[in-house]
C-alpha cells in the first residue's frame, strides 16, 4: 500500500482550539492530481513561449512577455497548493490563489478585447470570472464555518473520522455548500457563466484553466470529500444531477457557437459535467479518470485552437503587409467596392476554411482531440466516458445515463461540426488561403499531447484497472467500474450518427464565405436560442445584474450621497460644527471667557500703575522720607527678633 504522509512545514495559525498547520498531504489522490498539473502545464509552458512571442509581437507589446510567465508560474504554484494541502483551510488558499491568477490571465490584454481594438471587454471578462468565482466561494466558506462548528476541525482526517457520528442533517449541509463552490470553479449550472468569457485570455491561458488545472479542481474536492458525500445519498445525487444537466445544457449551447475557443469552451462545461456527474454517482475511479483523459484531448484541442488562430493572423498579416491599415491583430481592410471597414476575427470558423492544405499538421493533432473528446474507440476519451455511462446505468440512475448519453451525442456533433468548418472546403477569407503551419516550439507539444489522447486509456483498461487500484489507496469508497459492451456500444453508435449528421450538413456541403448556419433555417428560434447561449447572460442581467446595479446606484445616489453626504454630513455635522463655533466658542469661550479675562488683566495692570505713579512724585523730601521709613522699620523687626 501507499499510506499517505503529511509534511508539516510549520504552524500557520493557533487560536484556542483552532490550530492550522502549513502543511501538505502526499498520497496517490493528491499525487495523481500534482501529475496532471505539472505535466499538462509543463507542455503548455513550452507551448506559451512560442505564442506569446507571436502574440505580444502581433500586439506591439513585448514587455509584457515576463509578466505573462510570472502569471502563469503564480497559477500552476496556487494549483499545487489546492491539491497537496492537508485541510480544508489549506486547499482553499489553493482554492482562492487560482482565483486571483485567473483573473490576472484572463485580463492579461486588460487594455483591448479578443480582436485587439481599445476595449474594457477583456477586462469585464476577468471580474466576471472573479466574481462569480466569488459566489462559489461563499458556499465553500460556509461549508468550512459548518465543519469547524459540528465536527471541530478542518483537517481532513479529523474530519472525516468525526463524521459518521455527527447529524445526517449537518453532513448534508456541508455538503450542499461544498457543491456551491464545486458550481463556481468547476462551471456548473448555474454558476457556469463565468468560463466562455474567459476565453479574453491568450490561448495557453484557456488550456491551462480548461484543461488540466482550475476547472477540474471542483472534481477534486468532491473525491476528496468522498467520506462526507458517501454520507448523503441525496447530495450524491443532486451533484450528479447538477453534473448531468450541465453536461446536456452545455453541449447544445456548443452546437451554436462560431468562434473556435468558444466551441471548446461550452465543451469543457460539458465534459466538466460528465465528471461532476460521475463523482456525484460514487463513480470517483471514472471521474478522475475522465478528468485526467481530459487534460490531455482538452488541452491538444485548446492548443490546435491557438495554432489555428496564429496561422490565420500570419495569412491576414501577409495579406494587410505594407498598407496603412494594418495594425497588428486588428488588421482592417477596407473594401474596393463600398469602402467600409471590416474587423477581422482570427478564431471565427465562419472565415475559415480548407486550413488542412495549409496547416496539414495541425489538422492531423487537432482531429486526434477531436476524436479523443467525441469517445471514438480507441482513443483516450472513449475509455473514460464509456466508464461513467457504465456507471450511471449499472448503479440505476437511469435518467442521469440518458442525460449523459444524449450529451454524448452532442459533444461528437460540434466537434465534427468545427472540423467540417475549420479544414475542410474552401477558405471563405484570404487570410485562410494565406495561412502558414505553426512553428515547432508550438506543434511539438501538441504532438505529445496528442500522443496521450490517443493511448491514455490504457491507464485505466477494463479488467486492468491501473488508475483504480493506485486511487484505492486513498479513496477507500472507490470501486472498479465496469465495460459493459451494450453501453459502449450504443455510445460509440450515436457518436458515429452524430458525425455522420455532422458530415451531411457541413462536410458534404461545406459553408460558403457569407452563407448562413445550414442550420438555422430548419431549427430556427431552437437554432438561436443555441447561438445565444439560450439568452442566459441576458435573464441574468435582466434578473440580477440590473436590479442589483439600480439598487447600488440608488445607495449610491440617495442612501449615501444624498443622506449621508447632503443631510448627515452637510446639514448635521457642518451645522453643529457651525452652532458650536458661532454661538458657543465665540459667545461663551472667546467673548466671555479669553475677552474678559484679558479686558480685568489689562484693567488690573492699569489699576497697579496708577498706584505706583504715586510715589514716584519727583520730591526728594518724600524719597528720604521714604528712606528713613524704611530704616525704621527694618530696626524694629531686628529689635523685635
Amino acid at each position: 500500500g501507499y499510506e499517505a504522509q503529511v509534511v508539516h512545514l510549520a504552524d500557520w495559525i493557533a487560536i484556542g482550539e483552532l490550530n492550522i498547520p502549513w502543511a501538505f498531504q502526499v498520497d496517490t489522490l493528491s499525487v495523481t492530481m500534482m501529475l496532471v498539473v505539472t505535466g499538462v502545464g509543463t507542455l503548455i509552458h513550452i507551448y506559451a513561449i512560442g505564442y506569446m512571442h507571436e502574440d505580444v509581437r502581433y500586439k506591439s507589446d513585448p514587455k509584457r512577455f515576463a509578466r505573462f510567465f510570472v502569471f502563469l508560474n503564480l497559477f500552476i504554484a496556487a494549483m499545487m497548493i489546492l491539491v497537496s494541502g492537508d485541510s480544508y483551510i489549506m486547499l482553499f488558499v489553493g482554492w482562492e490563489g487560482v482565483g486571483l491568477a485567473s483573473f490576472l490571465l484572463i485580463g492579461f490584454w486588460y487594455e483591448m478585447d479578443t480582436l485587439g481594438r481599445p476595449s474594457w471587454a477583456n477586462s469585464n471578462a476577468a471580474k466576471k470570472a472573479f466574481i462569480v468565482n466569488r459566489i462559489g466561494d461563499f458556499g465553500f466558506l460556509i461549508a468550512g464555518f459548518l465543519m469547524f462548528w459540528k465536527l471541530g476541525s478542518f483537517q481532513f482526517d479529523q474530519v472525516f473520522a468525526a463524521a459518521p457520528s455527527a447529524d445526517p442533517a449537518i453532513i448534508l449541509a456541508i455538503t450542499l455548500f461544498l457543491l456551491i463552490g464545486v458550481a463556481g470553479k468547476s462551471a456548473q449550472i448555474p454558476l457556469y457563466v463565468w468560463l466562455p468569457d474567459a476565453m479574453a485570455g491568450p490561448t495557453p491561458v484557456s488550456a491551462l484553466i480548461h484543461a488540466a488545472t482550475m476547472v477540474t479542481a471542483g472534481v477534486y474536492l468532491v473525491t476528496r470529500s468522498a467520506p462526507l458525500y458517501t454520507l448523503v445519498p441525496q447530495a450524491q445525487y443532486i451533484v450528479a444531477m447538477t453534473g448531468a444537466v450541465t453536461a446536456l445544457f452545455a453541449a447544445t449551447i456548443a452546437v451554436g457557437q462560431y468562434d473556435i475557443k468558444k466551441v471548446l469552451a461550452y465543451s469543457t462545461i460539458s465534459q466538466l459535467g460528465f465528471m461532476v456527474a460521475a463523482v456525484g454517482m460514487g463513480a470517483f475511479a471514472a471521474g478522475m479518470f475522465h478528468l485526467i483523459m481530459q487534460a490531455f484531448f482538452k488541452a491538444l484541442l485548446f492548443l490546435s485552437a491557438g495554432s489555428v488562430i496564429l496561422g490565420m493572423e500570419r495569412g491576414h498579416h501577409h495579406l494587410a503587409h505594407g498598407h496603412k491599415e494594418h495594425e497588428g491583430r486588428e488588421e482592417v481592410r477596407r473594401t474596393a467596392t463600398e469602402g467600409s471597414v471590416e474587423v477581422f476575427d482570427p478564431g471565427d470558423m465562419r472565415n475559415m476554411g480548407g486550413l488542412r492544405k495549409t496547416m496539414p499538421v495541425t489538422f492531423w493533432l487537432y482531429l486526434i482531440g477531436g476524436l479523443a473528446m467525441a469517445g471514438i474507440f480507441p482513443f483516450a476519451g472513449f475509455w473514460s466516458k464509456d466508464e461513467i455511462l457504465a456507471d450511471a446505468l449499472t448503479e440505476g440512475y437511469t435518467a442521469i445515463y440518458w442525460l449523459l448519453t444524449i450529451a454524448a451525442f452532442f459533444t461528437a456533433f460540434y466537434t465534427a461540426r468545427q472540423i467540417w468548418m475549420v479544414f475542410f472546403g474552401q477558405p471563405r477569407h484570404e487570410a485562410a488561403a494565406r495561412a502558414e503551419e505553426s512553428k515547432p516550439i508550438i506543434t511539438v507539444p501538441l504532438m505529445a499531447l496528442a500522443f496521450l489522447s490517443i493511448v491514455g486509456g490504457a491507464l485505466n483498461l477494463p479488467g486492468v484497472e491501473t488508475l483504480t487500484k493506485w486511487l484505492e489507496q486513498t479513496v477507500e469508497f472507490i470501486k472498479p467500474g465496469e465495460f459493459v459492451l451494450s453501453v459502449a456500444l450504443i455510445s460509440t453508435g450515436l457518436a458515429l450518427l452524430a458525425i455522420f449528421i455532422s458530415w451531411l450538413i457541413y462536410g458534404r456541403n461545406p459553408l460558403k464565405a457569407g452563407q448562413l448556419d445550414p442550420l438555422k433555417k430548419p431549427l430556427g428560434f431552437i437554432f438561436t436560442g443555441m447561438e445565444n447561449k439560450w439568452f442566459v447572460d441576458e435573464i441574468y442581467g435582466a434578473v440580477i445584474i440590473n436590479p442589483f446595479a439600480k439598487i447600488s446606484q440608488f445607495i449610491a445616489d440617495v442612501i449615501d450621497w444624498r443622506f449621508w453626504h447632503d443631510w448627515v454630513h452637510d446639514t448635521v455635522i457642518v451645522g453643529t460644527y457651525n452652532w458650536v463655533t458661532s454661538i458657543a466658542l465665540n459667545d461663551y469661550a472667546d467673548q466671555r471667557g479669553i475677552d474678559a479675562f484679558a479686558n480685568w488683566l489689562g484693567a488690573a495692570t492699569q489699576n497697579l500703575s496708577a498706584a505706583a505713579r504715586k510715589v514716584q512724585n519727583g520730591f526728594v523730601r518724600s524719597y528720604a522720607l521714604s528712606v528713613l521709613l524704611g530704616v525704621v522699620l527694618i530696626l524694629g523687626y531686628l529689635l523685635l527678633k
